[in-house]
C-alpha cells in the first residue's frame, strides 16, 4: 500500500511537472500537494493514518497536480464535459474546491478522534465543518495573494472564468464536501480507525 501511494504519488507529479503551461502557475498550485507528501512522510511512523484516509489524500493531491499542469480552467477532459452539455466553464476548479472540504474532513476527524479533542459527535462534526469552512476561505485569500504576485498568471491561478461569484460558490463545495465525506464515509472511517488502533497497540 505505502509503495503504491508512492508510485502514483511521483509518476503523477512527474508528469506534471513536464512542460506545464506555466511553470510558476504549476509550482503554486502544487505547492499543497508537495506540503501534503512532505508531512506525510515525516508523520508515518508517530501518526500512520487510516487506508482510507491515506487514500483520500492521494486523490486529492492528483486533483492539485492535474490542475498544476494545464491550469484548473484547462483541464481536457473538463473541456470536453463542457463542450458536452453545453456548458459556460471549465469546472475541474468546482472539483478541487469539493475535495477542500471533503478530503480535510476526514483527516480533521481522524486527528480529533485519535487525539480525542472533542467529546461528543455532534460538537465534532461542528467543528469539522467550522475548520474546513475556515482552510477553504484562508484557501481564498491564498490564491487572491498568490494570483497579484503573479500578475500576468492571475487568471489561470484563481480560474474564475469570468464567474463573480467564483469565490462564494468555491466555498459553498467546500461546505458540502465536508458534510458528504462525515455523512458518507463516517461509518468506513470508524471501523478503519479500530484496526488502526489494534495494529497499533499489538
Amino acid at each position: 500500500m505505502k509503495w503504491l501511494w508512492i508510485g502514483i504519488y511521483t509518476t503523477v507529479l512527474i508528469w506534471s511537472g513536464v512542460h506545464p503551461k506555466d511553470q510558476l502557475i504549476w509550482f503554486l498550485e502544487v505547492a499543497p500537494a508537495l506540503v501534503g507528501g512532505a508531512v506525510l512522510l515525516l508523520t508515518r511512523r508517530s501518526f500512520p493514518l487510516t487506508p482510507l484516509v491515506y487514500a483520500l489524500i492521494l486523490i486529492h493531491c492528483i486533483i492539485l497536480i492535474v490542475g498544476g499542469h494545464y491550469t484548473y480552467a484547462e483541464v481536457p477532459l473538463f473541456d470536453w464535459i463542457r463542450d458536452t452539455i453545453e456548458g459556460q466553464r471549465n469546472n475541474f476548479d468546482k472539483l478541487g474546491h469539493f475535495a477542500q472540504g471533503f478530503v480535510p474532513a476526514m483527516i480533521a476527524r481522524e486527528i480529533l478522534i485519535r487525539k480525542k479533542v472533542v467529546n461528543g459527535r455532534a460538537w465534532r462534526n461542528f467543528f469539522i465543518v467550522c475548520f474546513c469552512l475556515a482552510l477553504s476561505a484562508f484557501y481564498e485569500l491564498i490564491e487572491w495573494w498568490a494570483a497579484v504576485a503573479s500578475k500576468t498568471g492571475a487568471e489561470d491561478f484563481l480560474a474564475t472564468q469570468g464567474y463573480v461569484w467564483d469565490t462564494q460558490s468555491d466555498m459553498l463545495l467546500a461546505l458540502i464536501g465536508a458534510v458528504a465525506a462525515l455523512v458518507l464515509l463516517g461509518r468506513m472511517h470508524d471501523r478503519q480507525l479500530v484496526e488502526t488502533d489494534t495494529i497499533l497497540q499489538g
